[in-house]
């Protein structure tokens, strides 16, 4: 049966404490201890961290949770993905460079990418970037393929079905409801598998049962999109 993709992000933005890692905490450990650690030491190049993985399996969502977490510090931090229109020029005060999907990057990007890299190494500036492939599998110029390649490279998963199920089912107890069997398979055929997606349809159902005070069913499923 095809996938409906779900167009709608989490609603508390992606952090450490709501990202649900699986097969991925020795990732999670790593880059929050990188994030959260205190302050970075200037004086060394850190060393980069590259993470990749198929759609879904949390790539973003780490690189978002790292911005946040360094911004709560007061940290500054830039921020490239291929959707940008305007790139901002290197600021040495950011101290951390994020490079989302690399895979995606135009000749353009790419030219950025390794000058953003470069001037990163050279302030002393964290580097953290995520693609869609091993370094040694992205289409890239030679000099920013290498480089993002160095360091530390970690590979994530996406969940399983098993460990979906017990995510939806963990989360459904927490907010308080009895999410059924027929329901979760009706989620998790029906709908996107991202987990980021699938959370935020729980949290609308969660909201549209306590609306309606009706149980949750696949009718009051339906219902909520009819109304969407």
């Amino acid at each position: 049966m095809k996938q409906i993709a779900l167009d709608i992000g989490l609603a508390d933005g992606p952090t450490f404490a709501n990202f649900l890692p699986g097969p991925n905490q020795a990732a999670l450990d790593h880059l929050r201890g990188r994030a959260e650690g205190g302050e970075p030491d200037r004086g060394v190049a850190p060393v980069p961290d590259y993470l990749w993985g198929a759609s879904g399996s949390g790539k973003t969502h780490l690189l978002k949770a790292t911005r946040e977490a360094l911004r709560a510090r007061g940290a500054r931090v830039g921020w490239l993905d291929a959707s940008l229109v305007e790139v901002p020029p290197f600021d040495e005060a950011w101290a951390a460079v994020l490079m989302d999907d690399v895979h995606l990057y135009t000749a353009a990007l790419q030219h950025v990418a390794f000058a953003w890299f470069v001037h990163a190494q050279a302030s002393r500036a964290v580097v953290l970037a995520a693609g869609d492939a091993p370094p040694a599998g992205l289409n890239l110029r030679e000099d920013l393929r290498t480089r993002l390649g160095w360091g530390h490279v970690h590979g994530l998963q996406v969940l399983g079905e098993a460990e979906l199920r017990a995510v939806l089912r963990g989360a459904a107890q927490l907010r308080g409801l009895s999410l059924g069997e027929d329901v979760t398979d009706f989620m998790l055929t029906r709908f996107s598998r991202d987990l980021g997606s699938l959370m935020e349809l729980l949290n609308q159902l969660d909201g549209y049962a306590l609306r309606t005070q009706r149980a949750v069913t696949i009718p009051l499923l339906k219902a909520m999109l009819e109304e969407a």
